[in-house]
């Protein structure tokens, strides 16, 4: 399948590789929407199905998948250990665009995790040191003393990373695009992976 010329920038761009359209795509939001355009939500599931949702950053994608890092021990954290399967969403309202992403997650390497971490602002790399992520605490300031203590604590040193953060990758199995259209009938294509590829048909919105 070829690059399809659009008559107007509403209409969707189909490629064989869904990774080639998104990179396509995140370029363009990137250019309009700036660092924003980077901004994913996250649905995980328990294994009794009973979901959630939240915002995170993308901090990485490839063949293999997206990549994301996280308190382990958060709710999302907890949820992935029960039930290894995310689903991503990507909204770009500038463009009026929607990206919806499906697959399994594993954890990436530790060495990944912390070549990411160590590469972080030092305040960034205190506040994930310091925060029990999800977990309950007495107020700000117990935060805040938090950070005080462990930078005082490896002043002059390179901070540790907890054992419980790191990252994840999704694999994506499934992939729909979303083009809005001032007419109410939006473009959606979903690609599936198939034997050799991926199969790819249109949706009605």
């Amino acid at each position: 399948m070829d690059w399809v010329e659009p008559k107007d920038r509403a209409e969707c761009l189909l490629v064989d590789d869904p990774l080639t359209l998104f990179e396509s795509w995140l370029d363009e939001a990137r250019a309009a929407e700036g660092v924003g355009a980077e901004a994913l939500a996250v649905a995980t599931a328990t294994s009794a199905g009973e979901p959630s949702v939240r915002m995170v950053l993308l901090k990485g994608f490839d063949e293999q998948g997206f990549v994301f890092f996280t308190n382990y021990s958060s709710r999302k954290g907890a949820e992935l250990e029960q039930n290894p399967r995310a689903a991503l969403l990507f909204h770009w309202p500038v463009l009026g665009r929607q990206v919806r992403v499906e697959g399994p997650v594993t954890r990436v390497t530790r060495e990944e995790s912390e070549a990411y971490a160590h590469g972080r602002p030092r305040q960034s790399q205190l506040s994930a040191l310091a925060s029990p992520q999800s977990r309950p605490v007495p107020d700000r300031e117990w935060l805040e003393r938090r950070v005080e203590e462990l930078d005082r604590e490896h002043a002059g040193a390179e901070l540790p990373v907890r054992e419980d953060w790191g990252g994840y990758r999704v694999a994506p199995e499934a992939w729909e695009f979303w083009q809005h259209r001032d007419n109410r009938l939006h473009d959606r294509h979903r690609y599936e992976k198939a034997a050799g590829g991926w199969r790819v048909e249109r949706l009605a919105p």
